[in-house]
């Protein structure tokens, strides 16, 4: 059984992953989680200062913050996605998240080939409300075509640089394979997804059907972005989650 972690003061369990994010959070008994999407995208310093305001007016602390979907302007070098990932970190030191140096925070981060924000900034992001007797929820980390936690992500792409239908396949495999085992830390299955998000700029229609299709992906539709994923030679990427209560608010 993979192993997950209460937040502190969060209402929610999280899957460890990675320093930048963790591969998913589940609302523990008493709470549901909550998505909020921005009607567009919002700069990341704005983002957090839009975010901790709505946290406030639900009387919510920082610490329920639990999950984000983020947008940037381009596909990052390996060095720049850390220097990136370092900023986005110090907000949430700051917020008292990682009070032992282990990030409880589930994340995507994409980019949109056809416009683009300037700069990184947040689409989306979820938060932990007090719900009794609440069905269970989760909301599942990004993953892309290569292992977390390696010390890059170009040396362990599954088929790198092979964008041929054959590639994209094995590719979607091992996404598809990454979300089943996250799900699985909470219980979860795609039975029980409200939400399915794909990013990806290649053609993915050749196994729609043989691979997603048929492990029930599809059964609430299919969200696709025409996105890519934030690392350099990355090509697809999905997350999921089961969220019941969703809204939009003005950027």
């Amino acid at each position: 059984m993979i192993k997950t972690v209460d937040a502190p003061n969060g209402g929610y369990r999280f899957m460890p992953g990675v320093s930048q994010y963790s591969a998913g959070v589940a609302a523990l008994p008493g709470f549901a989680l909550e998505r909020v999407r921005f009607s567009k995208p919002v700069p990341l310093r704005q983002g957090f200062e839009r975010i901790a305001q709505i946290l406030k007016d639900a009387g919510r602390p920082l610490t329920a913050f639990a999950a984000c979907e983020l947008r940037s302007p381009a596909p990052f070098t390996e060095s720049g996605f850390v220097s990136f990932n370092e900023e986005y970190i110090g907000f949430l030191k700051a917020w008292g998240l990682m009070p032992d140096g282990v990030n409880p925070v589930a994340r995507s981060n994409v980019c949109p080939k056809v416009d683009p924000p300037s700069e990184p900034g947040f689409y989306a992001f979820s938060y932990t409300v007090p719900a009794s007797n609440a069905p269970a929820s989760f909301v599942i980390a990004g993953s892309g075509e290569a292992p977390e936690g390696k010390a890059n992500y170009r040396d362990h792409a599954i088929r790198l640089g092979d964008t041929s239908p054959a590639a994209m396949q094995e590719k979607a495999k091992f996404v598809l394979g990454e979300m089943e085992r996250r799900m699985s830390a909470f219980g979860g299955d795609w039975s029980q997804t409200t939400g399915v998000q794909l990013y990806t700029v290649h053609d993915v229609y050749p196994f729609l059907e043989s691979e997603l299709g048929k492990r029930g992906v599809l059964r609430h539709g299919l969200t696709w972005h025409f996105n890519r994923p934030p690392v350099v030679d990355l090509e697809y990427e999905m997350d999921c989650r089961c969220v019941y209560t969703e809204r939009v608010v003005q950027a």
